[in-house]
């Protein structure tokens, strides 16, 4: 009979994918509902966004472990702000950002829907949007979103279930690319129009 081995300390980690911190370990705090994008939704993400992300604008508005933020700024985004709820995330966000030396990162404790709706319009190449599954945030987020996007740019959204072009049409977005990976749904969108 096969053993189960306990939890070895690989599972409170991310690696970052690409860029000039490639294969970088990020720990990850033990929290509950925390749920860092999986290495291979991630991957994905970015081979659709593109390798190189020189001169974006970007927001991880649900920042959690600052995976997707993180991996932003390792392609070479100019300016990624991270923002988060919890302290102790915020805490850990600090701590990655100096040991990465991550000059284009901000990192910010704050309700994430608010800091979106603060943005100028069209103002964000990327917005990361990974809210608790659990929560009723969604809809606002994808709002504020869809005004923060700039023409050209992308949201990311990361949710339970696979929303549709019709759900999305009240916050002037649309399915551009769909994957499901085990529990997740991972959608890129774009500005309708």
């Amino acid at each position: 009979m096969k053993q189960i081995k306990s939890a070895s300390p690989q599972a409170h980690e991310v690696r970052i994918i690409g860029g000039q911190w490639k294969r970088t370990k990020l720990a990850v705090a033990d929290q509950p509902g925390l749920r860092p994008t999986p290495d291979r939704v991630r991957e994905t993400l970015f081979n659709w966004l593109g390798q190189d992300l020189s001169g974006w604008r970007c927001i991880d508005a649900f920042a959690g472990t600052g995976a997707l933020g993180f991996e932003a700024a390792s392609r070479g985004a100019k300016e990624v702000r991270m923002v988060e709820h919890d302290t102790a995330l915020v805490v850990q966000l600090k701590r990655i950002q100096t040991q990465l030396q991550a000059s284009a990162t901000q990192i910010v404790r704050g309700d994430a829907v608010a800091a979106l709706k603060q943005l100028d319009p069209a103002s964000m190449d990327a917005v990361f949007l990974d809210p608790p599954f659990d929560s009723v945030l969604f809809d606002a987020a994808l709002q504020a979103a869809g005004r923060a996007v700039a023409a050209d740019g992308f949201v990311y959204l990361e949710a339970p279930i696979a929303w549709t072009d019709e759900q999305l049409e009240s916050a002037g977005l649309k399915v551009h690319r769909h994957l499901k990976a085990g529990a997740v749904h991972a959608h890129l969108l774009k500005r309708l129009g």
